[in-house]
């Protein structure tokens, strides 16, 4: 390993992203408050540092963790999807998004892409933590909500094609359709989580993790993640196929309507989005109970 084990800032300039370099660890922290929202400004930090990382050559591996513990990511904007003007789209698309492109980044960059997961993951940022190889999580606070469905749309990012992966079909469908909440126990039996420790543990077992992945000779490490690759599904058809039928969901009467709702009744707040999967079966059922 490098004798450059010491925090070394990268200085690039990003407005969510904190990034440093430990030997051959990349340690990036997401801080976007309050509760890490994919907005336009993290998501072009994001891109912006995925095409770098892509291309650095002095690491080998890659965490991803967030300044807030109660907070992963929460999940993309809804008020960026609600100004998406359906007269600009031109119908079904044959080409990945600029979001799916980063998740492309992170699954198969040469490196081992770590995400240390403490507070709540959904949508988009379940979507991001899925590309990734690892998801280690904070046994106490972590939990996955894909929460789409209830307000009108459908995971967007490769949720529909990465969870059925990950866990299997019926649990995903039952994860995505009932718009349920995902325990880091629960979670780490079903695969999702790699591991759930508590929150001292975790953080020894991540250092340690990397530290050792670090000390392996380069080559071998990208040439293994590049072999594992291979037993993966090719996802872009259905990448480009979820996200026609997303664009669909978005620009739906139905669809505006319940996002719409969703902000206004509190989402996007932190008291709200901690019990997100209460909240928006409330969302729902106000706007069932005016049908």
């Amino acid at each position: 390993m490098s004798d450059d084990s010491y925090y070394l800032p990268i200085t690039e300039n990003y407005n969510h992203l904190t990034v440093r370099r430990s030997g051959r660890a990349l340690h990036v922290t997401i801080d976007n408050p309050p509760i890490n929202l994919i907005t336009k400004s993290l998501l072009i930090d994001l891109i912006k540092f995925s095409q770098w990382a892509e291309k650095d050559e002095k690491s080998t591996v890659l965490v991803l963790e967030s300044s807030n513990p109660d907070f992963f990511i929460a999940h993309f904007d809804v008020e960026a999807l609600l100004e998406i003007d359906s007269e600009s789209r031109t119908g079904p698309t044959n080409s990945l998004t600029v979001f799916d492109e980063l998740c492309e980044r992170f699954q198969k960059m040469p490196k081992i892409t770590i995400c240390v997961i403490r507070g709540r993951v959904g949508g988009g940022g379940s979507e991001i933590a899925m590309s990734c190889d690892l998801r280690f999580a904070e046994l106490k606070s972590a939990r996955m909500n894909q929460m789409e469905v209830p307000i009108g749309i459908i995971p967007g990012g490769g949720g529909t094609q990465r969870l059925p992966n990950l866990i299997g079909y019926p649990r995903a469908i039952e994860l995505i359709v009932g718009g349920l909440d995902l325990d880091a126990e629960t979670g780490e039996r079903w695969g999702y989580f790699n591991r759930s420790l508590p929150s001292a543990e975790l953080t020894s077992f991540v250092e340690k993790f990397v530290q050792r992945v670090s000390s392996f000779d380069p080559a071998a490490v990208r040439a293994s993640k590049q072999a594992l690759q291979l037993t993966l599904p090719d996802f872009t058809e259905g990448l480009i196929e979820e996200n026609n039928m997303f664009n669909e969901r978005n620009n739906s009467e139905n669809g505006r309507d319940l996002m719409r709702r969703f902000l206004k009744m509190g989402g996007q707040t932190p008291e709200q989005e901690l019990r997100i999967e209460d909240f928006v079966l409330e969302v729902a059922n106000e706007a069932n109970s005016e049908d």
